[in-house]
């Protein structure tokens, strides 16, 4: 994904996690990396809504110059290059942790 920046090109790289899980009758779509979220009554209207959401979310980052505050404190890393690129933070893994050993 390339975003401009007035004059200046910025490119976002890699790969975003996002999780689907079900709330009642919705899909709800959401990326870790970026606090961020969105939701469909079907998997598909899901991601589709999330880009849409990816979409407004670096366009008003960019609007309102908070582009780079707001991806470093989401633990994204800055890349110099002849454009800047920015990386997600990797993703490790997702487990299901039984909440009955818990006490």
């Amino acid at each position: 994904m390339v975003i401009r920046s007035g004059k200046r090109k910025v490119r976002i790289e890699g790969n975003l996690p996002v999780i689907y899980f079900r709330e009642g009758d919705a899909i709800i779509a959401y990326s870790p990396a970026l606090d961020l979220s969105s939701y469909g009554a079907s998997l598909d209207e899901a991601k589709k809504n999330f880009n849409e959401v990816l979409d407004l979310f670096f366009e008003d980052l960019i609007q309102r110059g908070t582009l780079e505050d707001v991806l470093e404190e989401c633990g994204w890393k800055k890349v110099q290059k002849p454009v800047i690129h920015w990386i997600p933070p990797a993703f490790i893994c997702q487990e299901l942790i039984s909440l009955a050993s818990h006490n």
